[in-house]
């Protein structure tokens, strides 16, 4: 997504997007709050964003972001480029610039677009714990204290105990294949469980505390039921 509310520099950029193979333009936007309705309702992998902007400036409207996409800042004022990169920010264009300056920013969103979605991987002699990439960073999670995980279209989001959730751009598939079948257990099309951290079965819904119920659903009933009738005292 482009977002700059230059209309020559909206169009510039625009057209670099398009003679990238790898890229799709989603949206091209001239304010950041029209940008805001793109993002909820459209996948967007990459903006190129406007720094001096009315209203809404584009580092402000960054920092805002929950879930940010990766950002390549464009301005024509060389003074913002710290603090473009204190909000992480992948790459700065400095305008006026061509198109093989743009060519080599779109190279790196790449790589790093690649990065983000390699699956997982799980080390530790006896698979304890894995390396996933959040928000630009790699984090180690360990198995024993997820509670559950949740599917968020592109994204899931992984509760852990006591801690804040860590949320990572991968598919549930990709995650529940790489978890250990003897502690996760798929219930429902947007929910993977630690078996160990069940307490609270209450129809069909897994009681985790006063706010959270994890529904099981009919694809998974089965299954789950096994899983009880396989730990049930009588």
């Amino acid at each position: 997504m482009a977002i700059d509310d230059e209309p020559l520099a909206l169009q510039q950029i625009a057209g670099y997007i398009q003679q990238i193979p790898f890229f799709k333009l989603v949206a091209q936007c001239s304010n950041a709050f029209d940008a805001l309705k793109v993002i909820n309702s459209e996948q967007v992998d990459l903006m190129f964003v406007d720094i001096n902007m009315p209203d809404l400036d584009g580092l402000e409207f960054v920092k805002s972001l929950e879930t940010k996409p990766l950002v390549i800042f464009t301005t024509a004022y060389s003074e913002f480029a710290l603090e473009g990169f204190k909000v992480d920010a992948l790459d700065y264009l400095l305008k006026p610039f061509y198109f093989s300056e743009f060519s080599k920013a779109a190279q790196k969103a790449k790589k790093q677009f690649e990065l983000i979605h390699q699956k997982p991987e799980v080390h530790g002699k006896d698979n304890d714990f894995l390396f996933i990439k959040s928000e630009y960073k790699i984090v180690r999670i360990n198995l024993n204290e997820i509670r559950y995980i949740e599917g968020m279209k592109e994204y899931v989001r992984i509760h852990l105990d006591g801690q804040k959730p860590v949320m990572t751009l991968l598919s549930m598939k990709s995650l529940e294949e790489k978890l250990p079948e003897s502690k996760f257990m798929r219930v429902h099309r947007s929910f993977i469980v630690n078996t160990d951290k069940i307490n609270t079965v209450e129809r069909f819904r897994i009681v985790f505390d006063e706010k959270v119920f994890i529904p099981v659903s009919e694809n998974y009933k089965e299954k789950f039921n096994a899983f009880l009738k396989n730990k049930f005292l009588e």
